[in-house]
């Protein structure tokens, strides 16, 4: 009799154990964090990204075509950002995450689009993105639609747990009003601050908060800066008493230091995902970590 018993309480434990948790693979750190806060505890979510790393630059490996074969999920930045993410699923081949299925969730569906280009596309423009501009993420409203995109993709898995995913995402979407609510007092006093940036990553968080993007460090898109570009934004730069230099950790410090140091200006290095810095731990930590340093930089400018 003590045999069945511990059996069936062992039996017990284990079912427990092996609830059925949504395994969500992420393109990127961001993505993680909102998954987790809309599934909870229903979820298990890992990001193929690190928060340091460069979305446009992931190299495709062994061990993340692993973690796509066991998910239920794949979520991803979309807008052909992560467009290594392809081959990834293909090796995979898990059916539940090709395109169009149920386990496929682009976070960029139904986002307002910034920068999408006009007329022919071609390489001597740099590197393009033919859909939009896909630094989506960085206008922190963006993150509502964002995380609806992933509640539906968890109905869809898991259809019985849709209350407790709603009742998620009401709470992240309230915490966010609450966030923005102060981001954008802090904030206000910079509107129409003139800045210049390494790449075209910060157009939805200008118009969001009101900067003004003055010059980009690269040419083009992806294209390293020459010294006649450098030389033609320092000119710019004093013209127009431009100030701050705001670039992604991860690019090269050369050419924003040579701007700096010929006018005076700020550099302002910022981590644009969860993870990308010490004390940026949270999607949320991005814009409290990047208005904090504008603050520093920008003063009373």
């Amino acid at each position: 009799m003590k045999i069945i018993i511990l059996t069936a309480a062992a039996l017990a434990c284990w079912a427990g154990a092996a609830r059925a948790e949504i395994k969500v693979v992420t393109a990127s750190s961001d993505l993680k964090y909102i998954c987790e806060r809309v599934g909870g505890a229903e979820v298990k979510a890992e990001s193929l990204a690190s928060g340091d790393q460069d979305l446009h630059m992931v190299e495709p490996r062994p061990s993340l075509v692993y973690k796509l074969k066991k998910a239920d999920l794949v979520v991803r930045v979309g807008l052909d950002l992560d467009m290594w993410v392809d081959s990834l699923i293909n090796a995979a081949r898990n059916k539940r995450l090709f395109y169009g299925k149920e386990g496929y969730v682009d976070a960029s569906a139904g986002v307002p689009l910034l920068e999408k280009p006009e007329g022919k596309v071609d390489a001597s423009m740099g590197d393009i993105h033919i859909y939009g501009n896909p630094h989506y993420w960085l206008d922190p409203a963006n993150s509502k639609i964002m995380a609806a995109n992933i509640l539906a993709g968890f109905k869809r898995a898991a259809p019985d747990k849709a209350a407790v995913f709603e009742a998620n995402y009401a709470a992240f979407v309230r915490e966010l009003d609450e966030k923005m609510a102060g981001w954008q007092a802090r904030m206000a006093r910079y509107k129409g601050l003139k800045v210049i940036t390494y790449h075209s990553s910060w157009p939805y968080f200008a118009r969001r908060f009101g900067l003004d993007v003055a010059g980009h460090v690269e040419p083009k898109p992806g294209i390293p800066p020459t010294a006649a570009h450098l030389d033609g934004l320092v000119k710019k730069m004093k013209a127009e008493n431009i100030k701050v230099i705001l670039t992604e950790s991860y690019y090269p410090r050369r050419g924003p230091d040579f701007l700096a140091g010929k006018t005076g200006a700020v550099v302002v290095p910022a981590a644009v995902s969860a993870g990308g810095a010490r004390d940026v731990k949270t999607y949320f930590d991005v814009f409290d970590r990047v208005i904090e340093d504008l603050e520093k930089s920008a003063g009373n400018k």
